[in-house]
């Protein structure tokens, strides 16, 4: 899929990408990679996602913790997992975040902003999105 839209269309952009989600069928946690330009919406698609899964708390991207787990009562989900790689240098520093038990959980739903930075560790099945600044108001996103 391949769009545009305007910031305040977000959450049809979320609902989008959680129907695409809800449909894999695969036995280890769902990874989603977002990719895209400083300012492009990685974090409000990433707050709409949590939103739409009925996260109350506050979310911002953990680029100083590099990472937030927040419990989901969901079908498919039990944990929405954000991730800022945007801070790691190699990917044997992303290790101490016990990433093979997090990808082994198929509860597990993991947003990655920056997976570039951990290209080597991110799953072959993940959902690669793109997300791009087109102007102030506008975004493009494929998926």
């Amino acid at each position: 899929m391949e769009k545009k839209f305007k910031r305040d269309q977000i959450h049809i952009i979320a609902e989008n990408l959680i129907k695409k989600i809800s449909k894999n069928e695969i036995e280890f946690a769902t990874v989603v990679a977002l990719s895209g330009e400083l300012g492009a919406g990685k974090t409000n698609l990433t707050q709409e996602i949590a939103r739409q899964f009925g996260v109350k708390e506050n979310i911002i991207s953990p680029t100083f913790v590099i990472m937030k787990n927040y419990k989901i009562t969901n079908k498919k989900f039990k944990n929405l997992i954000h991730i800022d790689a945007y801070r790691i240098e190699t990917p044997d520093e992303f290790s101490h975040l016990n990433w093979k038990n997090i990808f082994s959980n198929k509860d597990n739903l993991i947003l990655i902003e920056w997976p570039e930075k951990i290209a080597k560790i991110i799953p072959k099945n993940a959902i690669k999105v793109f997300l791009s600044h087109i102007d102030e108001e506008t975004r493009e996103i494929k998926f």
